[in-house]
């Protein structure tokens, strides 16, 4: 019995730990440098929140693509352009990257903090 639970845990944290760690190859920025990245029109700005939360307020400029459709919808995003992700706390946007990442995307950028830091 301690076994399975020892396994449960780990396994837990395991999942934890990859929800929050940086990954390889994906460049993480804070609201702040977003402000200065907005103007820059060969990125594509990407929030990956529900088309509810993006209703509900959105930052100008980003285009709504919610997490559980973005692997269908990879192929409409350039990939030779750099995509920003944004969610409203940074972990939805960060499994976007890893998504886009496997995609063959090279160029990735997350907003740490995400909405909520922006406001």
């Amino acid at each position: 019995m301690d076994f399975v639970l020892y396994g449960l845990l780990a396994l837990l944290l395991v999942i934890v730990i990859r929800t929050f760690l940086p990954v390889k190859g994906i460049r993480n920025i804070s609201v702040h440098q977003l402000k200065d990245e907005l103007k820059d029109k060969d990125k594509q700005f990407i929030d990956v929140r529900t088309a509810a939360e993006y209703k509900g307020y959105h930052i100008r400029g980003f285009k709504n693509i919610p997490l559980h459709q973005l692997e269908q919808k990879a192929a409409s995003l350039a990939k030779d352009k750099e995509v920003v992700l944004i969610c409203q706390s940074g972990a939805r946007s960060l499994r976007a990257a890893r998504i886009l990442k496997k995609s063959g995307f090279s160029k990735i950028t997350n907003v740490k903090g995400g909405v909520s830091a922006w406001r």
